[in-house]
């Protein structure tokens, strides 16, 4: 455990998430009442105050260039990323910061400026859910793990969007004080330590976009129409007027999967709306034609490692039992 002065430098820009900044920070300075020594300063690249994504000012410290190396560089996200390229500027002030910083971290969609820095070249990282695949596409040497909370490869740390920057903050205390200071933390500031699942609980169902193959895009109507009908692959095959081995090419080459594993992604999608809706996790399974219970706790466990009641818990309601 550690009892120096630990320096965090946070890279604010116009357009950056207020809670991208505010959330880790938090962190640390809960940290510091009991017992850590961070300092935290927010720095723009050319040291002039910034206006946040919901208009609120942001006083800097200084400017990049003139901060002393930093133990730890933060690179908050906004919506700004991916909808506009990075500013030369911003890249070049995020570059300088993380090569002499001792740990670099990213939330949320930071890390297209850390990409644009050329920062995930040959890293593991993530960002937001909605944004993974933007970000493998800008940066195909990076190994985008699109439902993880937060990434650790080596010194550098990425997470997804918004509140996991709480997440990795608290990962981040960790390390530097134990688990013991984390977990107070955390308790303080009522979240949770380490949350269950990762970002894909979270997400929008179906995402992506809607098979190109007219014969696809079918199947989703057939299951959506009736969830517990018979879509085996020689059943679906004779309702598309294909052969099993055309239909499973189709599958194979444009959608990466089998037949029975994309009926079983939509009825899943399915379940989750249901649930949704306040259904029971039984109903659910039901009506969104799963066999049983057990079958559809099983693929909450593979898809989200939670189960389908802590999946409800979570999202059915705002508000308290």
């Amino acid at each position: 455990m550690s009892s120096a002065m630990h320096q965090v430098a946070i890279l604010v820009y116009d357009g950056v998430k207020l809670l991208d900044v505010a959330g880790p920070a938090e962190v640390f300075g809960e940290a510091n009442l009991l017992g850590a020594e961070y300092r935290i300063t927010l720095v723009s690249a050319t040291g002039a105050d910034v206006v946040s994504s919901i208009g609120v000012r942001i006083a800097v410290d200084g400017s990049a260039a003139d901060e002393p190396d930093p133990d730890s560089f933060l690179m908050p996200g906004g919506d700004v990323y991916p909808r506009t390229p990075v500013s030369r500027e911003l890249t070049e002030a995020a570059r300088d910061l993380a090569v002499r910083a001792g740990r670099v971290a990213s939330v949320c969609s930071g890390a297209f400026v850390l990409g644009a820095a050329g920062l995930l070249d040959g890293r593991r990282a993530t960002t937001h859910w909605k944004i993974t695949g933007e970000l493998a596409a800008r940066h195909p040497r990076t190994r985008v793990e699109p439902d993880a909370i937060y990434v650790r490869d080596g010194t550098l740390y990425t997470s997804a969007g918004v509140t996991a920057g709480i997440d990795l903050a608290l990962a981040l205390v960790e390390e530097d004080h134990g688990p013991d200071l984390s977990r107070e933390v955390a308790r303080s500031l009522v979240v949770y330590l380490h949350r269950a699942g990762g970002q894909s609980q979270f997400s929008a169902p179906l995402q992506g976009p809607p098979p190109r193959s007219p014969a696809l895009r079918r199947i989703v109507d057939l299951v959506t129409a009736d969830p517990a009908g018979d879509y085996s692959l020689t059943a679906l095959a004779g309702r598309l007027n294909l052969s099993t081995r055309h239909l499973t090419r189709l599958f194979r080459e444009e959608l990466g999967t089998t037949p029975a594993r994309y009926v079983e992604s939509i009825r899943f999608d399915i379940a989750k709306s249901h649930l949704d809706q306040g259904h029971t996790a039984t109903q659910a399974a039901s009506l969104a034609g799963f066999p049983s219970y057990e079958s559809l706790r099983r693929v909450f466990a593979r898809e989200l490692s939670i189960s389908p009641a802590a999946y409800q818990r979570r999202f059915a309601t705002a508000r308290p039992a």
